[in-house]
């Protein structure tokens, strides 16, 4: 079957009306009755898929969904297998009608003849791209992929992928172990002549839990992503986390030294940032520790938290290939009250680049209730700059060492501002505490050539394994600039 054929058998196909109601009340009936995992219909060659040979199946550009049409998006499919073993549906709504897509190996280019299926019964699709002129009106780029789980990635304009989002998380680093919610079925809405916002509804199903998703997706300088979603819960006394964001830290300033190696830094993101509901901007240098850690910073109608990439320059990772300078941030922002919780960081050790170790995600205080519902929104921003205004300073670079004695660690802060003043330390206090040990030679240095404010401290752990450090610069008693927050461990 060519690519035009099959495109034409989905049309053919009886449509069905379509809205998000539907749905929400699909997610409602699922979590009225006991789960049920999604049959395995994928046939056992493609569930034995090595990485290699899945590389050798590609999309067919010349088969993009809604080349033909009206707009300026574009969709390419993902063929199932290898560590996509459920496929998923995918359905067409146009005119407020919704038809699903048929597998057809017509639609794939397949490198190894022996990879093109013979029987496609139960194939279906691993997941999709979306593609747009986002860098160029000559080109269709990749701005988004849905791959996975309840997985998925995005870019702004002239950024490379790096961190990923998901739809929920549950039990996140519990003993209990991790539960994957995913989602099972998706309806994407064309876009009319001229539309700049691609619009996905998502069906979300796990064993505690089933949703419905609907995200709005305008990719440009800055990509934004409207997300609204109603959850029902099959079980309670679960830990539930909103709007999760996972990552990667491998090193950076603080801990370049635990690594022989030759770039300055390797990670996606380096730190956590919070806007608090009574306004206060929080940095939160990550770490990748030599055992799990958790972290939890309370808060109430949080205003804003997401994992940021701040660091922009070439000179700051020397990695040609990886690009981490062009790594996305990613930015959230409640919509409505999010009332009582807490922003929770996940930290997992790791020696190599290839694995994420960061989660962060909004965890409310109440736990959900068997037969309970949620409703939440928020939106998102892959961007590359979300520092706090110019009226505080940001935290521009966090480093650590060995004084000059080698007998305390040292910490050294640079602070930046969004504005055009000049930064000085006049009439600037620096308050340093820590909850374990003692905090010595708390002082400003001279002008530094970057433009930077420099400040820096030394700790004497006096035994401690554990000491949580805060600094804040203040004038005239009030808050100058962010409230940088670190967990510094002995080993």
């Amino acid at each position: 079957m060519s690519p035009a054929a099959a495109q034409q058998q989905a049309e053919d196909t009886a449509a069905a009306e379509f809205s998000f109601d539907q749905v929400v009340a699909e997610a409602q009936r699922l979590a009225s009755a006991a789960y049920e995992p999604p049959p395995n219909t994928l046939p056992s060659f493609y569930e034995d898929l090595s990485y290699d040979q899945y590389r050798k199946i590609w999309f067919d550009p010349k088969a993009a969904i809604w080349s033909a049409a009206p707009t300026d998006f574009r969709l390419d499919l993902f063929h199932p297998g290898f560590l996509y073993k459920h496929p998923v549906s995918i359905s067409l709504v146009s005119d407020g009608k919704a038809v699903e897509l048929p597998f057809s190996a017509d639609l794939f280019e397949y490198g190894d003849p022996e990879l093109r299926p013979q029987d496609t019964e139960g194939m279906g699709f691993a997941g999709f791209r979306a593609r747009y002129p986002i860098n160029s009106p000559e080109a269709h780029q990749e701005f988004l992929v849905f791959l996975g789980a309840s997985y998925f990635r995005a870019v702004a304009r002239n950024q490379v992928y790096g961190l990923s989002a998901r739809g929920l998380a549950i039990d996140t680093g519990e003993m209990s172990g991790e539960e994957f919610p995913a989602f099972r079925r998706f309806w994407i809405e064309q876009p009319g002549p001229g539309d700049d916002t691609l619009v996905i509804n998502a069906l979300l199903d796990s064993y505690s839990v089933a949703g419905a998703y609907r995200f709005a997706v305008t990719p440009g300088a800055e990509t934004t992503t409207e997300v609204t979603s109603e959850l029902f819960f099959r079980r309670g006394s679960m830990k539930v986390g909103l709007a999760p964001l996972t990552s990667m830290f491998m090193f950076g300033g603080i801990n370049r030294g635990a690594f022989d190696d030759y770039r300055r830094a390797v990670h996606d993101t380096e730190g956590l940032q919070m806007l608090t509901g009574n306004g206060e901007w929080i940095w939160r240098p990550l770490d990748n520790p030599a055992h799990l850690q958790i972290s939890g910073f309370a808060d109430l109608h949080p205003r804003g938290f997401g994992l940021i990439q701040r660091s922009r320059g070439y000179e700051d990772y020397l990695d040609a290939e990886a690009k981490y300078d062009r790594r996305p941030s990613l930015w959230i922002e409640p919509i409505g009250d999010w009332g009582q919780g807490s922003v929770e960081l996940v930290e997992i050790p790791t020696d190599t680049e290839f694995n994420d170790n960061i989660v962060a995600y909004w965890r409310p205080a109440a736990e959900p209730t068997e037969g309970g519902r949620w409703s939440f929104s928020y939106r998102m921003r892959w961007t590359s700059d979300v520092t706090p205004g110019p009226e505080v300073l940001y935290v521009a670079s966090s480093r650590a060492g060995k004084n000059l004695r080698q007998d305390r660690p040292l910490f050294v802060l640079d602070f930046g501002s969004s504005g055009e003043a000049a930064i000085s330390s006049d009439g600037m206090e620096l308050q340093v505490s820590a909850s374990a040990g003692k905090v010595f030679n708390p002082i400003f240095h001279a002008s530094q050539p970057t433009g930077l404010l420099r400040v820096s401290f030394e700790l004497d752990p006096e035994g401690a394994e554990l000491s949580e450090l805060r600094a804040l610069l203040t004038k005239a008693g009030k808050p100058a600039s962010e409230t940088w927050l670190y967990r510094w461990t002995s080993k």
